[in-house]
């Protein structure tokens, strides 16, 4: 028997993003989200409209989306109530947010140069994908309460950077789902993953057969014309 519940979240579990933006003044920003997901080498990303991460987006037309692993989680953290907005808006003022100019130092994570795009990567996460906005998607555009407050970004990975210490033994371009320890978050709290449960017959697929031709496109991505210090 189940019981009907009204939570207030339905947050049941997804990865740890950690996403540089350049903000007017060409400094860096950095932001912890956990609404995304990803189809071949797009990813749609879940934002608050009125956050800084959303509008360095739509300035730039690009981000880097970098994923922590489980040791990371004490730097994640140390961004949890910052912004990099200033003023503070007024609903994440109401939840006790402060504003922030320097994420990466609070967070004490090393910025690096991106080979694509002028937003830095997290030198220490070890999944760094640099990538392009191709589109912007209201949520709830049909309340008029929502309308305007939150928007779901596609982007387009231009380039994968990865740790090879999680990469499929023989391969150069598998990561291996037993080495890869991603970050996790469910209900507002922090977890990580645990061994393989059962093997997966989608596991049968060759890997190969999903590549589509944003791969194609990546390899002729442009360089930045500068790179925020």
């Amino acid at each position: 028997m189940h019981t009907t519940i009204e939570p207030g979240i339905l947050y049941f579990g997804t990865p740890v993003v950690l996403i540089s933006t350049v903000n007017e003044d060409g400094s860096a920003n950095l932001a912890p989200m956990s609404s995304a997901f990803w189809l071949g080498w797009r990813c749609m990303l879940g934002l608050a409209a009125g956050s800084k991460t959303p509008q360095n987006m739509l300035r730039t037309g690009e981000c880097v989306l970098n994923l922590p692993s489980v040791d990371l989680v004490a730097a994640v953290d140390r961004l949890a109530l910052t912004t990099g907005s200033d003023p503070v808006p007024p609903m994440k003022l109401r939840k006790g947010y402060r504003h922030e100019p320097d994420k990466f130092a609070a967070a004490g994570l090393t910025p690096a140069p991106s080979e694509t795009v002028a937003a830095p990567r997290v030198a220490e996460c070890p999944v760094q994908l640099e990538a392009c906005v191709e589109a912007v998607h209201g949520i709830a555009d049909d309340d008029a309460v929502l309308k305007g407050h939150i928007q779901c970004f596609e982007v387009r990975v231009q380039r994968v950077h990865v740790a090879p210490a999680i990469l499929m033994d023989g391969t150069r371009d598998r990561v291996d789902p037993d080495k890869w320890r991603p970050l996790i978050m469910s209900f507002q709290q922090f977890y990580g993953l645990g061994p393989r449960v059962h093997e997966s017959r989608l596991g049968t697929i060759p890997e190969a057969a999903y590549r589509t031709p944003d791969i194609i496109r990546a390899r002729d991505a442009s360089r930045p014309l500068a790179v925020p210090a």
